[in-house]
């Protein structure tokens, strides 16, 4: 399997009034969800995106154009960043972290609740906008939270010779389809992954995301191409999946990975997978 592989110009802006990169990325973030109680859900995700930037509601979309044909409304998404990390050179990286919805606005009660992933990438001015915005919707939870932590497998420098992501990628690809979705996880899944279904809570560590692998009983089959985009020691790749099952309908979807340069190879750090809820007749 080839992927399309678009590797991003890197530079370098230096930080700003002390701020580590990944500290302004989480303000970004922080400041695009305060944006959204203040002006309102659409203006802000408008004024925080990158003009190609995608969105997935449910299916893979433009967000400018879905985002500018949506009407206001009176009701609050409210959310907060919990967890994030950014590549060596700043300039790209991803927060996550859980979300409410409120029909009647702020002072309402939840009625709807998830996690989310925000893919971000530093602009020539040096702000930061946001590219990928995907989510989960799950059961609520004991508690919302709004406390933040990085990823412990940081570094501080990578060598400009690494190998590219994507060589990876192609052969986590290639393992689920000789050997099984299983095998491909216990090969190139990082030991604190972080995997993300719908209708479920995250979780964290690989041995967990086989055993939730297991539960799929079917296979699964991925497009022989995809958009991949990587800097430094951070990179990203998403596109559609069809899962077959042993039994019942076949399920669409898309699915988003993060893959990091973790002690001398490329791991998935970060895996989400997203269905398309069937057309009604």
């Amino acid at each position: 399997m080839k992927l399309t592989v678009f590797i991003l110009i890197l530079f370098t802006v230096a930080s700003v009034f002390g701020q580590s990169d990944l500290d302004k990325l989480v303000a970004t973030e922080r400041s695009f969800a305060a944006t959204a109680l203040d002006k309102g859900t659409r203006s802000a995700f408008l004024e925080f995106m990158s003009s190609d930037a995608l969105v997935f509601s449910p299916d893979r979309a433009p967000a400018k154009e879905l985002w500018t044909a949506r009407p206001e409304s009176p009701s609050a998404l409210i959310w907060a960043p919990n967890f994030g990390d950014i590549s060596t050179n700043g300039l790209l990286g991803y927060t996550t972290g859980n979300w409410e919805y409120r029909a009647k606005g702020r002072s309402d009660s939840p009625s709807a609740f998830g996690n989310f992933v925000t893919v971000w990438l530093r602009q020539p001015s040096g702000q930061y906008k946001w590219v990928l915005d995907i989510g989960t919707s799950h059961a609520k939870p004991d508690k919302y939270s709004e406390d933040f932590s990085k990823a412990g497998n940081a570094s501080t420098s990578v060598a400009a010779d690494i190998p590219s992501a994507a060589d990876s990628a192609n052969r986590f690809f290639e393992a689920v389809t000789k050997q099984g979705i299983q095998r491909a996880y216990a090969l190139f899944a990082d030991n604190d992954v972080r995997f993300y279904r719908e209708n479920e809570f995250p979780a964290i560590g690989r041995s967990a995301l086989i055993d939730r692998i297991k539960k799929d009983k079917g296979t699964f089959v991925f497009p022989k191409r995809s958009v991949f985009f990587e800097s430094a020691d951070i990179a990203y790749v998403n596109n559609s999946y069809t899962f077959i099952p042993e039994n019942g309908p076949v399920q669409n979807g898309n699915f988003l990975q993060i893959w990091k340069f973790v002690n001398g190879k490329w791991k998935i750090v970060l895996d989400l997978f997203k269905p398309i809820p069937p057309k009604s007749n």
